[in-house]
């Protein structure tokens, strides 16, 4: 199957999604435990500045992505952040998360965004190499400033 942007009815879908990412990244409490309920789940599907995307296989989601669309200020542009991005162990190497990326790339371009960008944890060098390969590696800091 093709990848897939989730609509307001995919809630199997995103809980199939929430399953993956909590797996990939070994947090199943914070992918798990708390998870929105169905009106937060179509109110964020229902928002054109959230992406969701999955690749399913028989039927399961074997890789998915989540992006935000940020709307510039200086200039009538977005950009697009790849919030989280997994593929299931099984189904590494197989190009699914090229395939994601190149789907999100796809919408960014049809919204008016000129830049994808995502973060990557020192350590996790199949990512690293990844993103390398699709873009230009940038050195930053990143900070949480808590909420009170």
């Amino acid at each position: 199957m093709a990848i897939q942007r989730l609509g307001l009815d995919d809630l199997s879908l995103m809980d199939g999604l929430l399953e993956l990412f909590g797996e990939a990244f070994g947090e199943r409490d914070t992918y798990g435990r708390a998870r929105p309920s169905a009106a937060y789940q179509r109110r964020l599907l229902g928002d054109p500045g959230f992406v969701a995307l999955v690749k399913v296989a028989a039927g399961h989601v074997v890789g998915g992505l989540a992006a935000y669309e940020l709307r510039k200020f200086e200039q009538e542009r977005s950009e697009f952040y790849i919030y989280d991005l997994a593929v299931a162990e099984t189904n590494r190497r197989q190009g699914i998360a090229t395939d994601l990326i190149g789907h999100l790339r796809a919408i960014a371009a049809e919204r008016g965004g000129y830049v994808v960008f995502v973060q990557a944890d020192h350590g996790d060098d199949a990512a690293i190499a990844l993103y390398s390969k699709l873009g230009t590696r940038e050195a930053v800091l990143h900070f949480d400033i808590p909420v009170p």
